[in-house]
């Protein structure tokens, strides 16, 4: 799958088999995020993959809309460096964390971006050093059932939302 077809079977997973993702698979979705580009090319980011139950469950008690994060078969906590990069952090890792995300569907996982998290609680539980932010989380995992195609989901057309040489000029 190039990553033009990946975008576009890309999914929300909210419901995941309890099938182990392969270490060779995860290392791949890690070395996406790893390659991502950033600002000055400080590369400000740390993956925390989280397969305890145990751990997920107390991850997902704190947001309200990540009780799903206990059943998938590991979460990816997106932390970034404020002191590497304390203006961009924060775009640096969603760049990583959105080509972990293509990544994994290239791989036949689903994902599931998470920003309903409480950020100190999750700092704690994790041992996340003062000087990162949790920034986003990821669920991964083989979906439970399988997924429908693209195709019936309504997007906005290009010229909606690309402008040519200025705003107010469709793309088109």
């Amino acid at each position: 799958m190039n990553a033009a077809e990946a975008i576009r079977a890309r999914h929300s997973v909210r419901s995941y088999s309890q099938a182990k993702v392969p270490e060779a698979a995860l290392r791949r979705v890690l070395e996406a995020g790893r390659l991502a580009l950033s600002a000055r090319n400080r590369q400000p980011w740390c993956f925390i993959v989280v397969r305890e139950q145990s751990v997920r469950e107390a991850i997902a008690s704190t947001g309200h809309f990540a009780s799903f994060l206990a059943e998938s078969p590991l979460v990816l906590v997106g932390c970034g460096n404020t002191k590497t990069s304390p203006k961009w952090h924060v775009v640096d890792v969603t760049i990583a964390m959105e080509n972990m995300v293509i990544a994994a569907t290239a791989e036949g996982l689903g994902s599931c971006w998470i920003g309903s998290f409480d950020g100190p609680k999750v700092k704690e539980l994790l041992k996340i050093p003062e000087d990162y932010n949790v920034v986003a989380l990821l669920a991964l995992g083989y979906p439970k059932e399988k997924l429908r195609p693209h195709a019936t989901r309504e997007r906005k057309r290009l010229g909606e939302i690309a402008m040519r040489g200025e705003f107010g000029i469709p793309f088109g």
